[in-house]
């Protein structure tokens, strides 16, 4: 007997997700029928895979048990209009993408301890001179968020003997040769004792300008940010003002609050700042269809879908 396939509809306004993730999703075809929007006999759809969903594209479905990500990230999904507040909304938990995240971070956190961008400089000026570079045990480095991402990240720094403190909302269980922090007290205290900042928390009301000149000054001088969160925790004139004084040496940006950059912004510029463009690390098509897949399974067993997100916290 051939179980009927639970229809799920492509929704983004931004994004081609088809050709993104149609050769992984056809794998997933035997159960799970994908469809194009607007989709024909709307009313058939269960399921939907969003990313930044154009504005009405969600009261258009009306029997939706589910929505999905392509991403660990679903605040765009969260402030969709017309979502219904019910509807169960879906992240992507992707181990190859925290090991991914944890390179980049990596990269630059050793960037920073190594001096590469004097160096780079020195190598365009045709200096030889040598740095003599800190060891690791000497830049203590902070995360905000500790989450899936964040504990890959903060063991792969502790075992390069970095000193981490990872901070979160809530209390944790901290894994061995990290100090965890919670709170408003212990972000304090986290901030206090880091030289570099990582910042990989969710966008939530409550995290939405975190990154401002109040939270610089309490790290220690000469520091570092890298973020990696979303564009819209950082205050970018708070950022540029921390530069100019001194307090941070640089930053490395990796998520802004319009993306493309726009020609013209003072980041692109900025000799002690370090752009890429929004891929720090990415979930990988088979985990997205992976996730689908899972939540198809979980809607036709009348069951709240694995990675379903508290909607009232953002993550």
């Amino acid at each position: 007997m051939t179980m009927d396939r639970l229809p799920c509809v492509l929704l983004s306004a931004t994004a081609d997700l088809r050709g993104l993730f149609g050769a992984a999703l056809s794998q997933i075809a035997d159960r799970v029928e994908i469809l194009d929007h607007p989709a024909e006999n709307p009313e058939r759809v269960r399921l939907a895979l969003g990313w930044r969903p154009p504005a009405d594209a969600l009261a258009r479905y009306p029997n939706l048990a589910a929505l999905c990500s392509i991403a660990a990230g679903v605040d765009n999904l969260l402030a969709c209009p017309g979502r219904p507040p019910d509807l169960p909304v879906v992240r992507v938990v992707d181990p190859d993408q925290a090991r991914a995240m944890s390179g980049f971070v990596l990269w630059h956190v050793i960037g920073h301890q190594r001096g590469f961008a004097v160096y780079a400089a020195n190598q365009r000026d045709r200096v030889w001179r040598r740095l003599h570079p800190r060891d690791a045990s000497a830049v203590p480095v902070g995360l905000l968020g500790y989450g899936q991402i964040g504990r890959r990240v903060a063991g792969d720094l502790a075992a390069l003997g970095f000193p981490v403190r990872a901070w979160s909302r809530t209390p944790h269980e901290a894994d061995p040769g990290i100090t965890h922090h919670h709170g408003p007290d212990g972000l304090g205290a986290m901030l206090g004792a880091s030289e570099v900042l990582v910042n990989l928390l969710p966008l939530t009301p409550e995290t939405r300008g975190l990154l401002d000149a109040r939270l610089f000054s309490r790290l220690r001088p000469g520091g570092y940010v890298i973020q990696v969160g979303r564009g819209e925790h950082l205050v970018e004139a708070d950022l540029l003002a921390a530069l100019a004084s001194g307090h941070l040496a640089g930053a490395a940006l990796d998520v802004f609050a319009t993306e493309p950059l726009p020609a013209g912004h003072p980041f692109w510029d900025h000799p002690a700042i370090r752009i890429t463009p929004h891929e720090a690390c990415e979930a990988s098509p088979q985990a997205v269809a992976r996730t689908l897949l899972a939540t198809a399974e979980a809607v036709r067993a009348g069951r709240v879908p694995p990675d379903t997100v508290d909607a009232a916290r953002g993550y």
